[in-house]
């Protein structure tokens, strides 16, 4: 069985590391050469916020979402999204009890501490908004009556992209509740090797044990919660997110709520660093998995074949970085590589 780490009430940015550290290695050993993309799941855990993997077939979206959950000893649901899903297979409902004469609530898949969401968007958008409330809440109100959700709580989903045959796109208001989007992308060579040599002969999560408790992961969250963001960096975030609701290449820019979650994210990202402080490059990091899955680009930029993507990096490349503050640390992997349009 993993070594599972606990701490007192008091968590210090060194027990943050020391446990993000040891989730980390355990996913990197059912996923491999996908660093960056781990990463950014633990950064999205810590701040609170739902991760969106999307990506095609075969590469590994609910094998990164399972390995995440069986790292942390925690309750896990997982809600295999179809055509005939249901909101109330979700959510729950209420049952009429002949002993009792009375209603009954019965809860559904969502009250869970992390909840894998496969193949979303091969439900119906009515069933898709069953999440909404959840997502943003951390609750779930049935027939006037309020649940609330366990802490900590975390939605992973994955879904194939648009042009799948049998897929929904997301609705806008569904999107925006996503902390982050994700893709994994193909292995390299030499990891694909790996994994044949390592996996070939049976589930690499058959021996995956935790390494957490969720009560230490609401530790780090709290900790979290207490990174200092300057207000030059918190100009810069909202400079940021202001370029995307005035480039005109953009119908759609990122909300008020996208500004929030950005810096929860930097938060995490730069306590995951060992920081009890936010630089404008985690900011700069995060930026493009936290902003570009809620733009829409007009129709000439689709034409041109210009993605959300490469419209966030340029307002990046445009927006004065704050004066005063330090720069040039290390810059998380996959930050660098969306930067780069990869």
């Amino acid at each position: 069985m993993g070594q599972v780490t606990t701490y007192d009430e008091h968590v210090s940015l060194s027990d943050l590391t020391t446990t993000a550290d040891q989730v980390r290695h355990s996913v990197e050993s059912v996923l491999e050469g996908k660093p960056e993309v781990v990463r950014l799941s633990l950064t999205v855990l810590l701040a609170e916020g739902h991760l969106l993997i999307e990506d095609v077939p075969g590469v590994g979206k609910t094998l990164l979402a399972k390995a995440l959950a069986r790292s942390i000893d925690c309750s896990v649901r997982r809600i295999q999204f179809t055509p005939d899903l249901l909101p109330s297979d979700i959510t729950g409902v209420s049952v009429y009890d002949q002993q009792r004469q009375d209603f009954e609530f019965k809860p559904g898949a969502i009250f869970a501490q992390i909840v894998i969401g496969d193949e979303i968007n091969r439900a119906s958008p009515k069933t898709q908004s069953a999440l909404l409330e959840s997502m943003e809440e951390r609750q779930v109100t049935i027939d006037g009556q309020t649940y609330a959700l366990p802490d900590p709580f975390m939605v992973v989903a994955t879904q194939n992209p648009v042009e799948m045959e049998g897929t929904y796109p997301l609705p806008e208001a569904q999107r925006d509740r996503f902390m982050a989007r994700v893709s994994i992308g193909y292995p390299s060579p030499a990891a694909e090797l790996e994994m044949l040599d390592v996996h070939g002969g049976a589930s690499p999560l058959d021996k995956l044990q935790p390494v957490a408790h969720a009560h230490d992961i609401v530790q780090l969250v709290e900790a979290v919660r207490g990174v200092h963001v300057s207000d030059p960096v918190r100009r810069y975030a909202v400079e940021l997110v202001s370029g995307t609701r005035s480039h005109p290449e953009l119908r759609l820019g990122a909300s008020p709520r996208a500004t929030l979650q950005l810096l929860r994210a930097a938060r995490a990202g730069a306590a995951l660093c060992g920081r009890d402080y936010v630089l404008p490059d985690d900011v700069q990091s995060l930026a493009v998995p936290v902003l570009a899955h809620r733009l829409l680009p007009t129709a000439q930029a689709q034409l041109n074949r210009r993605s959300a993507e490469q419209l966030v990096t340029e307002i990046l490349q445009r927006t004065p970085v704050p004066t005063g503050t330090p720069q040039g640390t290390a810059v998380p992997e996959y930050g660098r590589r969306q930067q780069r349009g990869f």
